[in-house]
């Protein structure tokens, strides 16, 4: 454009004194074009890494799903076991109760050191799986732990409620009681 074609709306605005209307430019600005039409090639490629997504995804999902079974099954396996274990030492408890009766009516020295020693095998296998003997003389008798089968009158210096005699000792392991040890407690 020329200098003058430039001055030449001003001169029209102070003349009119109304604004010159605005000049249209010389180019128009070409409209947006639409966005190019996607190929059927590129849809499915689409469509493909979205399932590969959606597949990965639950890949994962049944992978973590799966290392849990195996765990929950492996625990709930060694407890089946540990079970197992207690109730075979469970059946062993009426025996072990005959060899301490054997062994205070012993008057056999011979006899009464073999009964000792099967006495004490008995004992490191307790030890070995973790049992634990329950023998609560002279402790405030407790319910989760004791079967009370008597009670009987205070003596002098006896306070009531607790274990005067064990007649069968309890057994417990890790905090589960195996059998519980009957008393004979002080009204």
């Amino acid at each position: 454009m020329k200098k003058d074609q430039k001055k030449e709306p001003a001169k029209k605005e102070k003349e009119t004194g109304a604004p010159a209307p605005a000049e249209e430019p010389a180019e128009k600005a070409p409209l947006e074009e639409p966005a190019p039409q996607k190929s059927e090639a590129e849809i499915a490629l689409e469509k493909a890494q979205a399932d590969a997504e959606d597949f990965k995804r639950k890949w994962y999902s049944v992978s973590a799903e799966y290392e849990n079974y195996r765990r929950r099954t492996a625990n709930e396996s060694a407890q089946r076991y540990r079970e197992g274990r207690a109730d075979v030492v469970k059946g062993l408890f009426p025996i072990a109760d005959n060899l301490e009766r054997a062994l205070l009516s012993c008057a056999d020295e011979g006899t009464k050191k073999g009964i000792l020693m099967v006495t004490e095998a008995f004992k490191k296998l307790l030890e070995s799986e973790k049992i634990e003997t329950i023998d609560p003389v002279g402790q405030p008798f407790d319910a989760e732990k004791h079967e009370a089968i008597m009670a009987v009158e205070p003596q002098e210096g006896e306070e009531s409620g607790t274990v005067k005699q064990v007649y069968l000792k309890g057994y417990e392991q890790n905090g589960k009681v195996l059998r519980f040890a009957q008393v004979v407690v002080v009204k």
